[in-house]
């Protein structure tokens, strides 16, 4: 049977990232190795495209990237046929998802969201560089934010987002608003991608994906793939290994989760 051919998807906080400094080196064996390999690997986070474009450069990744969880798909030029950079959008926009926000906070509701501060004040909030968070600042379809109000009123406040298509996400450090879109829709939309370019390229070579997430935000993703890894992190017990598929939990947190379980894979999997 022919060797199948992998592709890997990516949570970044708290999964290639460190939760606390962001870090990514811990992960480089790994990351070396899928170069070498020349497998793909999509990153799948509620990070803008300014972040990841920027994260990306750091990495040397050229492949394709899904930002805001799932709320758009970012395709480099020349990946499947393409002339230029394409960016296709899932669910409601960004001016959307505020505009219902505004109609809440005059209604009562008690949140603070990125639109809300500065960029030295989400810095503060964060631990991120002023220029890094201006970069998260810039979004397309989602709005993190913080709950101020009561566990009773943050339920009614759900389902008045409900009311209006949108709804309430949480990650590894806010709850984001957001559209009915989630991060396995791009995903699901680059695995047919790939799928029908390695069919011309490898024949019937079978294709796996595999996806790595932390957090609640990246349960549909986990499972939407064929193996799935949750890597230990803060939020990492509420996420459901999927029944019925290869299906692992880190050891390790962060990066140095994510670095081991990556080479056992390729292992495993002859690369």
């Amino acid at each position: 049977m022919a060797r199948p051919r992998l592709l890997i998807f990516s949570d970044l906080d708290g999964t290639l990232l460190d939760h606390d400094d962001y870090r990514w080196q811990p992960a480089g064996p790994a990351l070396a190795k899928l170069r070498a390999a020349g497998i793909p690997l999509v990153i799948n986070s509620s990070k803008t495209l300014p972040e990841i474009r920027a994260l990306r450069e750091e990495l040397g990744n050229t492949d394709p990237f899904i930002v805001e969880n799932g709320a758009a798909v970012v395709i480099p030029p020349h990946t499947f046929g393409n002339a230029s950079e394409e960016v296709m959008n899932f669910g409601a926009t960004r001016d959307r998802v505020l505009e219902v926000l505004r109609a809440q906070r005059e209604k009562g509701a008690r949140f603070r969201g990125f639109d809300d501060m500065s960029a030295d004040e989400l810095s503060a909030e964060t631990g991120l560089e002023p220029a890094a968070a201006e970069r998260a600042k810039q979004r397309l379809g989602t709005e993190p934010l913080i709950w101020q109000g009561t566990g009773e009123e943050l339920a009614r406040f759900e389902v008045a987002l409900a009311e209006q298509d949108l709804r309430l996400v949480p990650g590894g450090r806010f709850l984001h608003a957001m559209g009915i879109f989630d991060k396995a829709d791009g995903a699901r939309f680059l695995l047919n991608k790939y799928k029908e370019q390695y069919r011309e390229q490898y024949g019937d070579a079978p294709v796996l994906a595999i996806a790595l997430g932390d957090s609640p935000n990246d349960q549909q993703m986990l499972e939407s793939a064929d193996i799935s890894v949750v890597i230990r992190g803060v939020n990492s017990e509420k996420v459901r290994l999927p029944s019925a598929k290869h299906a692992m939990r880190s050891l390790k947190p962060g990066p140095e989760g994510w670095n081991e379980c990556v080479l056992n894979l390729l292992f495993e999997y002859g690369y």
